[in-house]
């Protein structure tokens, strides 16, 4: 299927390793001409430099920016070119007793997941409104609601991240322009990589075992019994940013593997 990307350019934050980089090669397959970012120029070059040669004929370019630090939000927005389509998928997380956690615990949080999407889209929004034409899509997480409880503050920003984009989508009507969430599951990023290696050294299991018992002890509402990968989350984003998507917007839509369960 042709999603019709050719020409139009995105950026994607926090799309040097995981999810943002599996949708980074998933919309220069489709032609588009993708701009990465991470936190540090080294690894950003790096990454640029693995895609460009993994696919020579591609356009693709990166601008470091950290999220926690105003100055180089207002920098990063002052290199971006016109953008099409925005995908707000950086994130940070903490995990730990919540009694113990700390204010900077939970302000770097809201910090980085919400308000990186929040002041992108107040800067790129008007400009597509303006051509009538846009996609913004927000990354969320199925622990919107799950709320692990070792994980409330970033539980938090996720759930805040639905609300914001929903508001943002009334802003739009009767425009070219959507915003959406999409609401990942429990996916096999490097970060879930390293937790069920970790786990297995820790318990003397293999990753298999390990993995097996994440979903039959604690995510034991996942349908899909097993990790969702990074590849299958960004196909979903790379239809929804696509021309083809035009009737849906105001929507969150799961990927979950059914863990959060509902028949909406």
């Amino acid at each position: 299927m042709n999603l019709e990307l050719e020409g139009k350019t995105a950026f994607i934050t926090g799309s040097t390793a995981g999810i943002g980089f599996a949708t980074a090669r998933a919309l220069i397959k489709e032609g588009a001409f993708v701009i990465l970012n991470g936190r540090s120029k080294e690894k950003v070059d790096k990454v640029v430099k693995e895609l460009q040669d993994e696919f020579p004929e591609s356009k693709v370019s990166g601008l470091a920016a950290d999220f926690l630090y105003l100055n180089e939000i207002k920098a990063l927005q002052k290199e971006l070119p016109t953008i099409d389509i925005l995908i707000n998928n950086v994130g940070i997380y903490t995990s730990g007793n919540f009694f113990e956690s700390t204010n900077a615990d939970w302000q770097q949080q809201f910090e980085v997941n919400v308000m990186s999407g929040v002041r992108l889209s107040k800067y790129l929004l008007p400009k597509m409104i303006d051509k009538d034409w846009g996609r913004i899509l927000f990354v969320s997480s199925e622990c919107a609601t799950l709320v692990p409880a070792d994980m409330i503050a970033y539980s938090m920003t996720k759930a805040a991240i639905l609300a914001v984009s929903r508001g943002l989508a009334q802003l739009t009507k009767g425009t070219g322009v959507t915003v959406n969430t999409i609401v990942p599951g429990s996916t096999l990023s490097e970060g879930a990589e390293q937790f069920l290696e970790n786990a297995a050294k820790k318990e003397s299991k293999t990753k298999t075992q390990i993995e097996a018992e994440f979903f039959t002890q604690k995510r034991t509402s996942s349908l899909l019994q097993r990790f969702a990968s990074v590849e299958e989350v960004a196909h979903t984003i790379t239809y929804l940013v696509s021309p083809l998507s035009s009737a849906t917007n105001g929507a969150a839509i799961k990927v979950d593997g059914g863990s959060m369960g509902g028949i909406l």
